[in-house]
């Protein structure tokens, strides 16, 4: 009967991992608890055999992947592997702002949103951590901060470069200014506050004699500081830069004019790019009637203001901005352990490291095998409901054997105390 009683409480273990995995069956990130059980033997031989008992354990399946589905949430993310996120739980508020538990906490439910801090949270209010990222651009690796997103604006940067590339046509040199073709291109720089300034590049022909090589003469407006200037650029028999400014050039070096211009705001340095000397590369004069712009670009950016975030594969956080701007701000890494399946088991499907699971290993996504992050997408429950039906039915039909056994046993021990009337 004793056998048989812990048989019952061994079937009903059972059946609570079952129940407890049906009714996770949607849950994001769940990992289903199988049963193992385990006899115990109170005597045994080659003559005789005592009943013994039966435990029933549960084993843990946080090593086993769950199927990943495509989410409409562009926050989501889902770990293809035996990876797991690094998480923090609030604690507590102070002056209106979330305090963390000092523990770590790790789970697989990437249901991440911003809330209205701008801390991202899963369904079960666990906080996404990762390596915060410096103004340099560069990932500290030696800290793990819950991710909390600031919509501030993108701080305008002054145009320092600007590129150009175009083809003056290949026609001979007027015998008169007055005969001499001018063509414009305007481009539009940035000043120090970010506001949109107009500049005009000229070239003009230089009269001389006909045939190469050829001379233009170009010109900056407004004028930069110090008083207008004009540039001397002379082209040789190939049609690129042979002398610029007054200066022949190494082949292959840069053909660059550094100037100061000063928009109301102090003086603001810019250097104006056109290419390499005897290369075919920035200005150059070949055969044509018109001129021909293929590339006028500059390196200043107007403010921005926040328009949304991003997640990377790699797991970079960006911050997109409404002047095509974007700016990493931290990155999201995954965490391995050498044994999975000994974490142990919190609410919302979050873990915690024990002895048994090994050291927690921080290392960045998509490598080193702990897994492939997937954004855009989230991992759902392991749990096959018709495996589980199959162990209800299974458990099921244990437990009612087993009352059966404590039943006759019952009958049998009655029938004992019978003999004695």
């Amino acid at each position: 009967m004793t056998t048989a009683i812990a048989g019952l409480n061994a079937q009903a273990r059972s059946l609570g991992h079952v129940s407890d995995n049906l009714a996770n069956s949607q849950t994001v990130g769940f990992k289903r608890i199988d049963t193992n059980f385990q006899d115990l033997v109170t005597q045994s031989g080659p003559n005789l055999h005592a009943p013994g008992s039966v435990l029933a354990r549960p084993t843990f399946t946080h090593s086993v992947q769950g199927t990943i589905e495509q989410s409409q949430n562009p926050l989501g993310m889902a770990i293809g592997g035996q990876g797991f996120f690094s998480v923090a739980q609030a604690r507590g508020f102070v002056d209106g702002l979330p305090t963390f538990d000092d523990r770590q906490f790790f789970t697989r439910a990437g249901d991440f949103r911003m809330d209205r801090d701008g801390f991202l949270v899963n369904g079960a209010n666990y906080f996404l951590q990762g390596w915060p990222v410096g103004d340099s651009g560069l990932v500290d690796r030696t800290t793990l901060e819950p991710v909390r997103v600031s919509q501030q604006v993108f701080n305008p940067i002054a145009t320092s470069t600007i590129e150009i590339a175009a083809n003056l046509p290949g026609v001979d040199p007027p015998a008169t200014p007055a005969d001499a073709r001018t063509f414009s291109t305007q481009v539009q720089v940035y000043d120090t506050l970010g506001t949109r300034r107009a500049m005009t590049l000229t070239f003009s022909q230089t009269p001389g004699t006909p045939g190469p090589p050829r001379s233009w003469d170009m010109t900056i407006s407004p004028d930069p500081v110090g008083g207008a200037v004009t540039i001397p650029i002379v082209f040789g028999v190939n049609g690129t830069v042979e002398s610029f400014d007054g200066v022949t050039g190494v082949p292959g070096t840069p053909v660059e004019f550094p100037f100061l211009m000063d928009f109301g705001l102090g003086n603001q340095n810019i250097a104006l790019n056109l290419g390499r000397f005897g290369v075919a590369q920035g200005l150059t004069q070949y055969a044509g009637t018109d001129f021909s712009l293929r590339n006028l670009q500059q390196n200043g950016v107007p403010p921005g203001a926040y328009a949304g975030l991003a997640i990377r594969d790699n797991g970079d956080v960006m911050v997109n901005y409404d002047n095509g701007q974007s700016r990493m701000i931290y990155r999201v890494p995954i965490v391995g352990f050498s044994d999975p399946d000994r974490l142990q088991r919190l609410d919302g499907a979050a873990f915690m490291r024990t002895i048994e699971s090994g050291e927690a290993q921080v290392t960045d996504a998509n490598s080193n095998g702990v897994g492939k992050l997937v954004v855009g997408a989230l991992e759902r429950s392991n749990v096959d409901i018709a495996t589980e039906f199959t162990k209800l039915i299974v458990a099921q039909r244990a437990y009612t054997a087993n009352t059966r056994v404590v039943t006759t046993s019952d009958e049998m021990m009655q029938e004992t105390i019978n003999m004695r009337r």
